[in-house]
Order: structure tokens, then sequence, then C-alpha cells
């Protein structure tokens, strides 16, 4: 006995809800993991190659030797590596030479939006071209007009210099912008 179009439809409908409630119900969550001094980058491709959707997020600066300057890419959290795994799979990652453990918060891992890290993605897509620091004073809160961080709110917590130390308080770091002269 066959299935008549109308009932075949409604099974496929079924069939399709009950998949998608199966995916829905897999969540996947940002976790920050700590590792080993200056092993972010090994950590990083370990957790890819194991097919781990993992960010570090880096940035490009000059250092100056006796002898040379060289552009270097270093981590912008040092001994950090951000994570996307579902919770039945977090165990996982202590394969991967390098992890140390989650970062807690709470007695909890500590779950980082996707919005958090789409954000540090846009800030890093930027360069600081001009910062005007003149009228800013520490203690302030300021929401950051243009550049890498458009739209964060942050505390400007020092000004010395040419550098100032801003707090983003939606990503919960601490950013220090060197002015040029």
């Amino acid at each position: 006995m066959g299935l008549t179009g109308r009932s075949r439809e409604k099974k496929s409908k079924f069939v399709l809800e009950k998949v998608f409630f199966r995916i829905k119900t897999i969540e996947m969550n940002w976790y920050a993991l700590y590792t080993k001094p200056r092993n972010e980058k090994k950590v990083a491709q370990g957790l890819e190659a194991m097919g781990i959707e993992v960010y570090c997020p880096m940035v490009t600066q000059v250092r100056q030797w006796s002898d040379r300057k060289k552009k270097v890419e270093l981590p912008l959290i040092p001994s950090y590596v951000f994570v996307r795994v579902p919770d039945a799979k977090r165990a996982m990652v202590f394969e991967v030479p390098g992890v140390v453990r989650y970062l807690y918060w709470l007695g909890q891992p500590a779950t980082i939006t996707d919005t958090e890290i789409e954000s540090l993605r846009n800030a890093l897509r930027h360069t600081v071209e001009n910062v005007e620091i003149r009228q800013y004073e520490p203690g302030q809160k300021i929401t950051i007009p243009s550049g890498a961080f458009v739209g964060q709110h942050a505390e400007i917590q020092e000004v010395r210099g040419n550098k100032v130390v801003l707090v983003l308080e939606n990503l919960g770091i601490k950013v220090v912008l060197q002015m040029n002269e």
C-alpha cells in the first residue's frame, strides 16, 4: 500500500522537523581555553586539525632587535584561544598538547557569545588611524565613534603620554592604544 501525495508530504515535513529539532538541540558555544605560554598558534593548529572551530586573534607588531626591526604576529590575548564545541565534546580539546584548562566563571566554563567573537573579529579587521585623546580623562565612559572598535562601550582607565588604556566593557578586555606623533 503506497503513500498518497498528501501523506508523503506530511511524513517528510515531520522528518524535517525532527532533524531540525536535533540540530537545534546540539548547542555550540564559544569557550576560552588557557594555553601554555607561547603555545597559542600550535594549539590553534592542533584544534583545527581535529576539526574543531577555533579563533586565535592575532596582531602584527614591529619588534626591534639590536641589528634589525621585524614584523611579528602575536596573539592579541596571550595564552588564550577561543573554541566552539558542543558541550558533550568539550573534553576532546585536552588531546592537543599545550592546552591547560578552560576559563571558568562562577564554577562553569565561561561561554562567549557569537556577538562578542564577531566584535573581536571586526575590531581586528581595521587599524587604528587617528584617535583624539585630549578631551578624555580617566574614569570617563565613552562609545568609540570610529576605527577598529567602533560602537564599543569603553571606560578610559589611564592616559599617559601617547598611550590610552581603555577597558572595553562588552568584550571584558583592556586595550592599550598607542598614538603616533
